[in-house]
Formats: structure tokens, C-alpha cells, sequence
């Protein structure tokens, strides 16, 4: 299929609409969709498992944690998912409520609260 059918054709369902939707409604649920369908696609995760440096963690925590934001900085970082809305649940989560399930684990929550009481944020 050709770009300009491709657009002609999103368009043409965009346009359609969803039943009972509005169209800013079917818009989000548009962008819904290419974010369920982009996360489902395969991209690099060469630095799984390895350590975080301070400044990655920064860079992480000073976006709003999204689903956009989220799949944006997994690529970027070539890091799963789930690791990068990991980081944005431990930033907010109580020291208290937090259960350690290994060593490495125990030390980025530590690097993560440490980041996160430096840039000031308030829980």
C-alpha cells in the first residue's frame, strides 16, 4: 500500500468514527491503539539488566510517566517496558511499602529515591 493510501484510508476511518464516540474520543482511542500496537513491536533491549546511571534516571523522571513517555524512553534507552513504569512506581511509592526482592534491586530503589529526593519531588 502507498503512503497517500494508507493516509486516504486513516482518514476515511478517523473520519468514520467509532459508535456513540466523539472524535476527540475516537482520536484517544486511536492514540491508545498505535501505543498498544507500537509496544507489542519488537525493538532493542541490549541494556536490559544492566545498572542505571544517575543521569538516566533523571532523564527518566523528568517526564510525565505516560504511556507515550514510557514506550518513548524503553526505545531510547533500549530498556524493557516494564523497567522504565517500574522506575515511576518506585519514585512515588513509600520507603515503607516498598518489598526488596534481590540486592541489585534493592540498590536502584535507593539510587531512585536518592534521584528523586534531589530533583524535589513531593509524594
Amino acid at each position: 500500500m502507498k503512503k497517500k493510501e494508507f493516509k486516504d484510508r486513516l482518514f476515511e476511518l478517523l473520519t468514520e468514527g467509532i459508535e456513540e464516540h466523539t472524535t476527540d474520543e475516537v482520536i484517544q482511542k486511536t492514540k491508545l491503539l498505535i501505543n498498544e500496537f507500537e509496544k507489542k513491536q519488537q525493538f532493542s533491549v541490549e541494556n536490559k539488566g544492566k545498572p542505571w546511571t544517575d543521569e538516566e534516571l533523571r532523564i527518566v523522571l523528568s517526564f510525565a510517566p505516560t504511556k507515550e513517555n514510557i514506550l518513548k524512553l524503553s526505545k531510547g534507552f533500549k530498556r524493557n517496558y516494564g523497567s522504565i513504569e517500574q522506575i515511576f512506581k518506585w519514585a512515588v511509592t513509600p520507603d515503607n511499602t516498598i518489598t526488596k526482592k534481590s540486592k541489585e534491586q534493592d540498590v536502584l530503589i535507593q539510587q531512585i529515591k536518592r534521584i528523586v529526593k534531589e530533583a524535589g519531588w513531593r509524594a
